[in-house]
């Protein structure tokens, strides 16, 4: 569980964050939902310790990110894995390298314990064989999920996606939609996406936080988003089904 208290975050004059609190739910797919520019971006970033908020608090289960506590830090971004919106390869490398990285970077296991682990988290990805490939040579979808079995190579406790869909057909997109949510299922971790992807909500989404202008302007679950009287949420609705 990650549990946000009045977080405030500005840049300069600029203030881009204000007093947001929220729950993110272990086990659950929670969903930052919300137009560009409006601070989903820079939210998942203070969240994952890429920026140090102004004030408030990020608690990963009781343990706060604090930059000043840098062993803490380390262990709870230990615990954290990343897909980023373009999956962020290696180019240079191999799928098996790509998903041994942070292996490497985090832990002591030897090299067989390595392989034993990049081939237990390709098969969950549905890529078992694919670890002499490069980046290259895979499509669009596949570079999605190696970047998904890399992000979870750690045996993670928390797992962010940045617009995961970004860049792919629809059929792909949810194959990519339907993995996320069943590793978050299987190994209990807490999940949280930014997206503009309305399918990604409506299929899989558990929780829904809604960002505009910087603060938390509507929170529920995604039974509740069609029905809500939340004017901004509406128009925001109304114009991702017209991209």
């Amino acid at each position: 569980m990650i549990v946000l208290k009045d977080v405030w975050k500005s840049f300069e004059e600029k203030v881009v964050l204000q007093d947001i609190s929220t729950v993110f739910e272990t086990g659950k797919i929670n969903l930052v939902i919300g137009a560009s520019g409006h601070g989903k971006s820079v939210l998942m970033r203070s969240m994952v310790g890429l920026i140090d908020i102004d004030k408030g608090s990020i608690s990963y289960d009781n343990r706060e990110l604090d930059f000043e506590n840098y062993d803490q830090t380390r262990e709870i971004r230990r615990d954290i894995g990343m897909l980023f919106q373009g999956a962020a390869l290696f180019n240079s490398l191999s799928v098996q390298d790509n998903v041994e990285f942070p292996l490497k970077m985090f832990t002591t296991l030897t090299k067989e314990e390595r392989l034993e682990r990049i081939n237990f988290c390709l098969k969950h990805v549905n890529l078992e064989n694919a670890n002499r490939k490069f980046p290259a040579e895979l499509s669009g979808g596949m570079r999605k999920r190696v970047g998904i079995a890399r992000a979870i190579a750690l045996d993670i406790k928390y797992l962010f996606c940045d617009e995961p869909n970004s860049g792919l057909d629809p059929i792909t997109s949810r194959v990519i939609d339907n993995l996320i949510k069943d590793i978050t299922e299987e190994f209990n971790i807490t999940t949280i996406i930014n997206t503009h992807d309305m399918k990604t909500v409506f299929d899989i989404g558990d929780n829904i936080v809604f960002i505009y202008n910087g603060l938390k302007w509507w929170e529920g679950s995604k039974n509740d988003v069609k029905t809500s009287n939340n004017t901004e949420l509406q128009n925001f609705l109304n114009a991702s089904y017209l991209i």
